[in-house]
Formats: C-alpha cells, sequence, structure tokens
C-alpha cells in the first residue's frame, strides 16, 4: 500500500463527519429524508472501520526489541516513532520568524485507541439518536453539530503539534456548546450551555500560556521535538522550573476539559442537553480529552513530578467528591454524571501514579487509557439506557417518580445491569479490569515512588470510592427497576407510545395513587422505544460485559502503550491477584449494602438519611459547591463587571461627552459673527486689523 494511499485513508477519519457536518447543515432539510442522520451514521461508520484498520496496524506493529526499549536511554528514537503509524502530510499553515506550523496529522498507538473508542461510541449514539431525536424540529441541526464535534475530537486526537490541538480543543468546546444548548428556548440548557463554555475557558487560558511556554522553551510546538527536548534537556535556564510551569499549566487545561475539582461544576449541569449528547460528549469522549492531553504529554510530566502527584491528588479528590454526591442524587442522569466525574478522577490517578519515575510512566497510561476506553462503552450504555427510561416515561428522569420498570422495559433493564455491573468493577466485566489496573500502579507508586505516604492514602481513596461506585450503582439500579411498579402520569401524557387510546387530550387512564399511576392496569401501554434504540444498547452491553475480559488478561494495552513514541516500556507489574480480591470485596460490600437497603421497599433509606441528617444534606445539596463557587467568583465577577458599567456610563461616557460639547459650545459664540452679512464681515475685518496695529505698535519700537 502506497503512502499516498495510506494518507488519504487517514485523512478520510475525520474528513468523513466533516463532510457529513457540512451536507447536512446546509441541506439536511431540503435534500435528505429524515434530517440527514443516514448521511452522518455512514460517516461515521466509515470512521469506525478506517480507525478499526489503523489500531489493526497499530496491533500487528513490531514491538521494539529489548535493546531498543530498555535500558536508561529506552525511548523511542525517530524511526522508531514513524513505524508507530503513518504520518498525514497537510500543508504549511503558519509561519512566522521561527514558528512554522504544519497541519499534519498522524496515528500511533495511543491515537489509534483513542481513535477507535471515539468514532466507535459516537456510531453508536448517532444511531440510537436517530430514533431518540425523530420528530425534534432541530433534528438536522443536532445531526450537524454531532458530527461537527466528532470531526473536531479526531483531528485532537491526530494533531501532530500543539497548535493544531489546540484548535480543535477549542472546536471540541464549541461543538460542546452547541450541544448542550441544542434546546435553547429552556433557560436552564442556555444557562448550562454559558456555564460549560465559560469555566471550560479557564482552562484554555492556562493551556495556551502552556504552549507559550512550550515554544519559548523548547523553540518548537511539535510533539517529536519538544519530547525529545526534554529528553536532553535544553540549556534553558531555569530548566526545570520552566517545565513545572508548563505541566502546571496543562494540567489545569485538562481540569476543565474533564471535570476535575474544583472545575467540574460545569458537567452536571450539562445534562440539560439531549441524552445522547450527555452519552457522547460527557461520558465518552469530549471529558476525556484532557486525560489524552495528560497522558500523550507524560514526557513532560515525567520530569516534573511534583505535578504528578498533585495530579494524582486531584484526581483522588475529584474521585472521593463524585462519588460522594452521586450517593445521594434522585435525578438519573445526574447520578450518571457525578460518577464520570468520579471516574475521570480515577484516571487522573493513574496518570499522576507515574511520579512513582519514569520506568512506571507507561503503565501508568496505559492504566488511565484501559480505564478510559473501558469506561467510554459502559457509561455510553448507561446514559443511554437512561434515555431510554426518560423516553418511556414521558421525559420524567427522577427516580421518585417510578420504580419496578424492569418488566416494562426489559431490554433496558438488562442493558443497565449490564453497564452498572461493569461501573461497579463485577469480577470479570470491564470495569473490573480496567480498575484494578490503576490499583496496581497506586500500589506500585505506594511502594517504589518519592512519595508513599501520599499514594498510600489514595491508594485507600480509591478503594473506598469503589465501594461507594458499586453502592450509589445499584441504588440507582435497584431504584429504577425494582419495587412496585410505579409509572408517572408524563408517560401517557406525550404521546410516546401506541397505545394512546387509552387516555383523552392527554389525561392517563387507570387510578392515581400518591400522584402515580397504580401501575398494572396501564404498564401494558409503556413499552421499549424502537429497534434502532435497542440496538445500539445491545451492542454497548456486549462491549461493557466482554471487552475487559479480551483486552484485560492479555496486556494487549500495554503491548500498544509500548509503541508510543517518547513512552518508556516500563515492566511494572499492575494487575495484582491479592488488589483484585481486595477489590472484589469492596465491589460486594457495595453491591450489598444496596441490595439490603433498596432491593425491596423498606424503611432503611429514611432511617440512613436520619441518621446520617447533617452530611446526608451536605451530599444532596453537592457540597454547596456551586453556591461557594457563586460566593467565590460568580458575586466579585458581577461585582467588578457593575463597578465597570458605573465607571464606564458615568465617568468615561459622561467625560468623553462633555469633551465632545466643547466645540458645541465655542461654536454658539462665534456662530453671531456668522450671519451672512458683508457689512459685518467688513467691521470685524477692520476690529481685526485694528487689534493687529495695535499689537504691532506696542510690540515693534521706533526711533
Amino acid at each position: 500500500m502506497s503512502e499516498t494511499f495510506q494518507a488519504a485513508l487517514v485523512w478520510l477519519i475525520p474528513g468523513c463527519p466533516l463532510a457529513a457536518a457540512v451536507l447536512v447543515g446546509l441541506f439536511g432539510k431540503s435534500l435528505f429524508r429524515c434530517g440527514g442522520h443516514r448521511v452522518v451514521v455512514a460517516a461515521l461508520a466509515i470512521s469506525c472501520l478506517l480507525s478499526l484498520g489503523q489500531l489493526a496496524a497499530v496491533a500487528t506493529a513490531a514491538r521494539p526489541a529489548p535493546a531498543e526499549a530498555t535500558g536508561p536511554d529506552s525511548r523511542l528514537t525517530t524511526a522508531q516513532v514513524e513505524r508507530t503509524g503513518p504520518i498525514a502530510s497537510g500543508f504549511d499553515w503558519i509561519t512566522i520568524g521561527g514558528l512554522h506550523i504544519r497541519a499534519d496529522v498522524q496515528i500511533d498507538a495511543l491515537t489509534a485507541v483513542v481513535l477507535t473508542m471515539v468514532t466507535s461510541v459516537s456510531l453508536l449514539v448517532a444511531v440510537y439518536a436517530s430514533g431518540y431525536m425523530h420528530g425534534d424540529p432541530g433534528y438536522s441541526r443536532f445531526f450537524a453539530e454531532l458530527s461537527l464535534f466528532v470531526f473536531s475530537m479526531c483531528m485532537l486526537v491526530m494533531a501532530r503539534n500543539f497548535v493544531v490541538l489546540f484548535v480543535f480543543w477549542e472546536g471540541v468546546g464549541l461543538c460542546s456548546y452547541l450541544l448542550i444548548g441544542f434546546w435553547f428556548q429552556r433557560p436552564s440548557a442556555s444557562k448550562a450551555a454559558v456555564k460549560a463554555f465559560v469555566m471550560n475557558r479557564i482552562g484554555d487560558a492556562a493551556l495556551l500560556i502552556g504552549l507559550y511556554l512550550i515554544w519559548t522553551t523548547f523553540g518548537s510546538l511539535d510533539f517529536a521535538d519538544v519530547f525529545r527536548g526534554a529528553k536532553v534537556h535544553p540549556p534553558v535556564p531555569g530548566f526545570s522550573h520552566r517545565v513545572l510551569l508548563i505541566c502546571l499549566c496543562l494540567f489545569t487545561g485538562a481540569c476543565g476539559k474533564s471535570a476535575q475539582f474544583p472545575l467540574h461544576l460545569w458537567l452536571p449541569d450539562a445534562m440539560e442537553g439531549p441524552t445522547p449528547v450527555s452519552a457522547l460528549i460527557h461520558a465518552a469522549t469530549m471529558v476525556t480529552a484532557g486525560v489524552y492531553l495528560v497522558a500523550r504529554c507524560t514526557p513532560l510530566f515525567v520530569l516534573a513530578p511534583e505535578v504528578q502527584a498533585l495530579v494524582a491528588t486531584i484526581g483522588g479528590i475529584t474521585a472521593l467528591l463524585g462519588a460522594l454526591i452521586a450517593l445521594t442524587q434522585n435525578d438519573l442522569k445526574r447520578v450518571l454524571a457525578y460518577s464520570t466525574i468520579s471516574q475521570l478522577g480515577y484516571m487522573f490517578l493513574a496518570l499522576g501514579s507515574a511520579a512513582a519515575g519514569e520506568a512506571f510512566a507507561a503503565a501508568a497510561v496505559t492504566a488511565a487509557i484501559f480505564h478510559m476506553f473501558t469506561h467510554a462503552f459502559f457509561k455510553a450504555l448507561l446514559f443511554l439506557s437512561s434515555g431510554n427510561v426518560m423516553h418511556a416515561m414521558g421525559n420524567i428522569i427522577d427516580m421518585r417518580h417510578f420504580s419496578g420498570l424492569r418488566k416494562v422495559l426489559p431490554v433496558t433493564h438488562a442493558t443497565f445491569l449490564c453497564g452498572a455491573a461493569a461501573l461497579a468493577g463485577v469480577p470479570l466485566l470491564s470495569g473490573f479490569w480496567s480498575k484494578d489496573e490503576i490499583f496496581g500502579v497506586l500500589s506500585n507508586a505506594a511502594h517504589h515512588g518519592d512519595h508513599p505516604d501520599l499514594f498510600q492514602a489514595l491508594f485507600w481513596v480509591a478503594i473506598v470510592t469503589a465501594i461507594l461506585t458499586a453502592f450509589y450503582t445499584f441504588r440507582a439500579y435497584f431504584l429504577t427497576f425494582f419495587g412496585p411498579t410505579k409509572i408517572p402520569p408524563e408517560a401517557f401524557a406525550h404521546g410516546h407510545h401506541d397505545s394512546s387510546s387509552s387516555h383523552e387530550a392527554g389525561t392517563p387512564a387507570g387510578h392515581l395513587h400518591d400522584g402515580h399511576l397504580d401501575a398494572h392496569a396501564t404498564a401494558g401501554e409503556i413499552h421499549e422505544g424502537p429497534s434502532v434504540m435497542k440496538w445500539p444498547l445491545i451492542v454497548l452491553a456486549v462491549f461493557a460485559v466482554g471487552i475487559g475480559l479480551v483486552v484485560g488478561p492479555t496486556g494487549v494495552f500495554a503491548r500498544w502503550i509500548a509503541l508510543t513514541p517518547a513512552l518508556v516500556p516500563g515492566e511494572a507489574e499492575t494487575f495484582q491477584w491479592l488488589l483484585a480480591g481486595g477489590s472484589i470485596l469492596a465491589v460486594l460490600a457495595g453491591i450489598g449494602v444496596a441490595v439490603l437497603m433498596y432491593a425491596r421497599p423498606s424503611n432503611l433509606p429514611q432511617l440512613v438519611r436520619t441518621a446520617f441528617g447533617p452530611l446526608y444534606d451536605l451530599s444532596l445539596n453537592k457540597f454547596y459547591l456551586d453556591e461557594i463557587a457563586n460566593v467565590l467568583v460568580t458575586f466579585p465577577v458581577n461585582a467588578i463587571a457593575f463597578l465597570s458599567l458605573v465607571a464606564d456610563q458615568g465617568i468615561v461616557d459622561r467625560l468623553v461627552d462633555w469633551i465632545g460639547s466643547i466645540p458645541a459650545v465655542v461654536g454658539r459664540f462665534l456662530r453671531p459673527v456668522q450671519n451672512g452679512l458683508i457689512q459685518s464681515y467688513a467691521l470685524v475685518m477692520l476690529f481685526g486689523l485694528a487689534i493687529f496695529l495695535t499689537t504691532i505698535l506696542q510690540l515693534v519700537p521706533f526711533p
């Protein structure tokens, strides 16, 4: 296969979603039946197949020989970097003095894995959305924005330099803003979109500063040049401090995009967007961009172990905080949103464990990317399953308003159970393998790193979070699918169901009990969505159950990551059966408590709420972090904005107006002179001449 043909195939991966976005955005309503979703699905299918082909090429690539892959100078050479995947040449984009930026893309092991995850999940979400969004007035606009998002995410992952990465980092943020605020008529959706956009700008500003520091430190913004420079330590004054600042800026950018504490507040509100958006952007793809950035820049982070310790600490805080808040939430999508925040914290925990030393860098990246890969499938599955629940319940997603849906929605029940078990880390499912890899790298960091006490504490934070994860996941499962069948009246008022003859004008048939339908007479009217909404769930469930078993025991991720440029192929053992046994006990403990409290109707939840009253309220109110942010950030910014407005309108504007009024005042005094009468002009000239002569006589002495 020629290099030109290979490059063309590489460009087709982002090119197909871009072409679909343009076609559907411009001509979706007029040229394509059903709003053009078929065009988007076809484009994503091509991108997915090509990504799988690139992953296969990486998987079959020869691993570096031991002589090349080990030792103190074990980073891959430039020739080895080029062997990891094709480089598709683009064009000279920016040339200013010594700054030369090309719009090139490349595919290595890390890129191939993330591309496969992005395109495959995007394809399944697009298929699901064709049923979920059917009949929405913005149907074509939704698919155009979704396809544009996939294009931006693919380009972000495939970028060969920091500038291209940053451009599409911003593109992903823009698409996220558009999709979160898709139903812009709703004030809550508009506010959530603005909140996400603004909070991401905080991280993006830090990332931009980091890029400037990279340019001034290494003289280049190309990944290969920067990572090579990190290895040889260029003679720049204060190099170690510069690298420290660079890593802090990069991590701050990652915190914004990947919703890490304290920049995580936008993600739960982003659930205002359509459920397919939640599944795609805020569970599987966009929020993992920060994880990808830190993983890609690991050669820089290993030079700043203090920052890596900070990465792990913030990850641990985020993981525990997200789990604690998810314990008490009643909105099913918000439970999953805080679960996403918590699992992203796990990924940063893994990345930060590279502080144990350069030899552990590849193991840390492997664990983080492995969990990111498995998380994409089971979290997308959970979100789409919750979308089925929401679709059937008339857009009601509060778990207090429905229960016992396992008989009403059997396919959704089965798929949600698969996703819940994978998220909880039930043995042999995908979450079990990837989460235990993270436990392994944390254990290595605790025993071999420079901060053993810190990582020992973070290891136990991870274990406690695993218990909480199993509990809140199965709490949501039991509240939704177990107990007496309870269906809200809205389920019969939105026209989702075929048996509309059983009610009139949106009034539900059957008998109301405590504001809900007394179930058995009417539950037959509630059913699953169309097949196009069920098959993506089934496929995702298969991946959620089986992908970990295929990838975990075989260790293929470790071999793939060993082919990633500038990463040391470490030999640290991560998956350990002793740790696995402990994590199994943690999972069983969490699930057991959930079974005890929620599998059958009981007063235990109320007793627990009473016993832990203040702590329960603290979790239910999300630790009042939004209110704290309003006091510490929003209120001062609004106050500064108000004072600026007063200063601008009350001082600056008035001063400008006063200065502008001076010519008018002067003109008002001179206006009588300009009366149009020749006699007046002659008189003025005589006066002027007299004044002139008088002045001359006074100033010029005569003999």
